[in-house]
């Protein structure tokens, strides 16, 4: 397994940008693997798009992937560093599937995971932070992506909070919970 590195923390913390640094640091081949889905309709959307665009590195190889991680994961070089940005979009790309349907999805994401040679740099958002949502969808996506990131910071070395536009590395300061008992 190649090393499994995971940044999380709130909405313009610093996540991509670190996880970026991380991966120039690695040394490997990067590949970008956006989950966002272009929409031409939402000028905003585009705006933040080429914001990471303009971000990267000319010799990045970027991958669209909005719902197959699993696969792109799995088909992965040693020589590369591949940079997942963001499990929030992926969750949402996702968010109409049923429970037994995401839950395989999710099984098959961190089965993956273990096979990899590759690294992998995952950038997720926290987004339980605050209120609890007013709407079902909105509860739906908290608690998919609350999971998702819970169980990845138990498989994950190094686990880094950035917040404030700061960093901390969480596998340093902090003691894993154990795994869920989902």
């Amino acid at each position: 397994m190649g090393k499994v590195i995971l940044v999380t923390g709130p909405a313009r913390s610093g996540k991509s940008e670190w996880a970026e640094t991380l991966a120039v640091e690695s040394g490997k081949t990067v590949v970008y693997v956006a989950t966002a889905r272009e929409n031409p309709g939402d000028a905003e959307w585009h705006q933040r798009i080429q914001q990471h665009q303009k971000r990267r590195p000319g010799d990045w190889v970027t991958l669209l992937v909005p719902v197959e991680l699993s696969a792109t994961l799995a088909e992965a070089k040693p020589s590369t560093c591949l940079l997942v940005d963001s499990l929030g979009t992926w969750v949402a790309n996702l968010l109409e599937e049923d429970e037994d349907t995401w839950q395989n999805i999710l099984a098959g994401l961190l089965a993956t995971i273990q096979l990899v040679n590759a690294d992998i740099i995952f950038v997720a958002e926290e987004t339980g932070w605050g209120v609890v949502p007013a709407f079902p969808l909105g509860r739906l996506f908290r608690d998919r992506l609350g999971s998702v990131v819970r169980q990845l910071g138990g498989i994950c070395e190094p686990v880094y909070l950035v917040t404030g536009g700061h960093v901390l590395n969480l596998s340093v300061i902090a003691r894993p919970l154990p795994a869920p008992k989902f």
